[in-house]
């Protein structure tokens, strides 16, 4: 895939874990911006949340990119590169022979991410990286409508 790339930076909140939570995204494709939040009322989860901000940001992708992703969840990281082949072979059954939290969201992830070139990296949360802490913000931003606040 030739041109620029697509970077996305994102974040998941909870007000209590379960509670109300949102979801955060920041998107930059060369000079173009744009950010994107939701929320859930609940309850969710914490990972929940984690999960949505990268599906949501894929799926508002209108044509196959490359794209580099950057979380600050170690769980949404590993999951996708680590832990979601064996899932699957597993017939989404951890090593526990337990169903895969949040399988639901793994299945659309690995959907929204399948006609992209997508790169993930981990950046350390709440360390100064305007990008993290603007997705950060926009999560937050998500609770709040999501609560009613």
């Amino acid at each position: 895939m030739a041109g620029d790339v697509v970077e996305i930076y994102t974040d998941g909140a909870c007000s209590g874990n379960p509670g109300p939570g949102g979801w955060g995204a920041v998107l930059r494709y060369g000079r173009h911006e744009k950010d994107l939040y939701g929320g859930d009322a609940g309850p969710t989860t914490n990972n929940r949340m984690e999960l949505m901000a990268p599906i949501q940001a894929l799926e508002s992708l209108t044509r196959p990119a490359a794209v580099r992703i950057y979380t600050d969840s170690t769980y949404v990281r590993n999951g996708i590169l680590s832990w979601m082949a064996r899932w699957k072979a597993n017939g989404w059954l951890t090593s526990a022979k337990q169903p895969v939290k949040n399988a639901d969201l793994w299945r659309r992830l690995e959907e929204a991410a399948a006609p992209h070139e997508v790169e993930w990296h981990w950046v350390k949360g709440h360390a100064g990286n305007v990008d993290n802490e603007r997705a950060d913000q926009l999560a937050v931003r998500g609770v709040r409508e999501a609560a009613g606040r």
